[in-house]
């Protein structure tokens, strides 16, 4: 589920807190009243606002935390911003022709890349795309990140 669906639920769920809280409290002052002899002196009645000002407490916090995550991004989005947005320069001497290729690659997608893409545009095979991919983690040019049935190809600060 999204956040922001999330976040209506949970506020939807602190309002019938909060409806639960005032119908028990109703129920409570009304077992009170009929119970207690001493009138509103009666120690009871103190409990019941205690009670209903922590009830309450916690509602309004569940309320707070479904507001906050009705207005949060997702955090993938993040992930992915942050790495659109690196653009680092990375030496291309001593690298064979297919590492440079990658490289050069890598560059123009702003830093990451899809493993399949890569082999698509490369025109390589898996295995070829593997023991490249492999040298250049080796040589920390690159890290590859699992995601679901993909890698995706990062470039290293």
């Amino acid at each position: 589920m999204k956040n922001k669906n999330v976040g209506l639920l949970v506020v939807g769920i602190a309002v019938i807190i909060g409806i639960i809280i005032l119908i028990f409290n109703v129920g409570m002052k009304e077992i009170v009243n009929t119970s207690c002899s001493h009138g509103p002196e009666c120690t009871m009645y103190d409990s019941i606002r205690v009670q209903t000002w922590i009830s309450f407490s916690i509602a309004v916090l569940v309320m707070i935390i479904g507001v906050f995550l009705y207005f949060s991004q997702p955090e993938e989005r993040v992930v992915i911003r942050q790495i659109k947005d690196r653009k680092k320069k990375i030496s291309l001497e001593g690298l064979e022709q297919d590492e440079k290729q990658v490289i050069k690659l890598l560059e123009e997608e702003n830093g990451a890349v899809f493993q399949s893409s890569l082999m698509e545009k490369l025109e390589i095979g898996k295995v070829k795309a593997t023991r490249l991919l492999d040298k250049l983690e080796a040589k920390q040019l690159i890290e590859r990140k699992r995601r679901g049935m993909n890698n995706i190809i990062v470039m290293k600060n």
